[in-house]
């Protein structure tokens, strides 16, 4: 019979689907207890993982409040550096004790604020002779912040100041260089200039080194010294001797002095816009270096910076000899008297220049370096 031929085969038909089935449901049960078996881990590897911040990860974080670097450059209009320039820091947000930080510009007018906290910031910059200016920005962390060239403008109200003062200060540094010039370390030879481009004098600065020489300690012990040979020789005797006749030697002696330097260096000087010193030569041969001395008993250098007759000198020995009248005796005063002395006092300039000329500077330490060799303006 059919029915009972190959019962094997309906059974084996009918078993197969559930068999599949229950395989799939064993799979299936078998990764779900997996996976509930490795919730766990999960939890613990994500309790232990970084913690992840809006901003980034950890090191952008600490780089928050990295200071930073704010530097820059200082000039006027026309590129050249503005040296000791005073620029001023102030910082937004910060305690008064850190809102302000000041720095000076170097000699490329440079300057660098360093350690500068992150956030807005202002330099306020200034400089005698310019206007005050102002730049505002921010520095971010960690930054080297390089401020853009900043090129500050004449103050309108001070330009003309500014621009006269340089030379009456560099005048008055070569009055200084001048003072300091002693033969043999010793006598002074303040009127003598080794700078043959020196800046004129002001009156101001030649009443200066008239005074600076009058008081100086060994004119005192110099024209002491003449009074004694005087003495000793009885010159003007119609002082006399012993105390009172040294005394009256000296005070004329002083007085002379005084007169002849202050109404022949100072003065005269001031009023014809003369130069009073003497301007060293120190170059070219030996004989024009010889006339060029003596020459110079009677020519100057004028303010202008050209050559003209020593009017100041001459006229100023007139004067003092005219006064010297009324405190020498009387046999040896007079008009001729006078202009005798001058001539004189004209032959000992010459003789005083030849030494200076081409001896004083061999023998005075401490000089300032000047190249004769670029003078082009010596020469009279």
């Amino acid at each position: 019979m059919v029915t009972t031929k190959n019962p094997g085969l309906r059974a084996n038909s009918s078993c197969r689907p559930r068999g599949l089935v229950l395989q799939a449901c064993t799979l299936a049960l078998f990764c779900l207890c997996i996976w509930l078996g490795s919730l766990p881990s999960i939890a613990y590897a994500q309790s232990q993982a970084p913690a992840v911040h809006p901003s980034g990860d950890g090191s952008a974080a600490a780089a928050v409040a990295a200071p930073g670097t704010i530097t820059g450059q200082i000039a006027d209009k026309s590129g050249a550096a503005i040296v000791g320039a005073h620029v001023k820091l102030s910082l937004d947000g910060q305690s008064s004790t850190q809102a302000v930080v000041e720095a000076v510009a170097d000699n490329d007018g440079q300057f660098t604020f360093t350690n500068i906290p992150p956030g807005q910031f202002q330099l306020t910059i200034s400089s005698p002779g310019f206007a005050t200016q102002t730049i505002s920005g921010t520095l971010h962390a960690g930054e080297v912040n390089v401020v853009p060239m900043i090129q500050l403008e004449l103050a309108t109200a001070v330009s003309e100041v500014h621009v006269a003062a340089p030379a009456e200060e560099v005048a008055e540094a070569q009055i200084q260089e001048q003072e300091k010039q002693r033969v043999l370390g010793v006598f002074p030879n303040f009127y003598v200039s080794y700078d043959p481009n020196a800046i004129a004098l002001r009156p101001k600065q030649k009443f200066e080194l008239a005074w600076k020489t009058t008081i100086d300690p060994v004119t005192f012990v110099l024209i002491g010294a003449v009074a004694g040979i005087q003495q000793s020789q009885n010159t003007f005797g119609g002082y006399g001797q012993g105390a009172q006749g040294y005394a009256k030697r000296y005070g004329a002696g002083f007085a002379d002095y005084v007169t002849g330097t202050f109404i022949g260096g100072a003065i005269l000087p001031s009023l014809l816009k003369q130069d009073p010193r003497y301007f060293y030569k120190g170059s070219g041969s030996k004989t024009s270096r010889a006339l060029y001395a003596i020459s110079m008993a009677v020519i100057c250098k004028g303010d202008n910076g050209h050559w003209q007759f020593n009017y100041s000198a001459i006229l100023g020995s007139l004067i003092a000899g005219g006064i010297s009248n009324s405190y020498y005796p009387p046999h040896d005063r007079g008009a001729a008297l006078t202009f005798e002395n001058t001539a004189m006092g004209i032959g000992t300039s010459a003789a005083a220049n030849l030494f200076q000329e081409f001896i004083v500077k061999k023998i005075t330490p401490n000089l300032p370096k000047h190249d004769p060799g670029s003078q082009n303006s010596v020469a009279p």
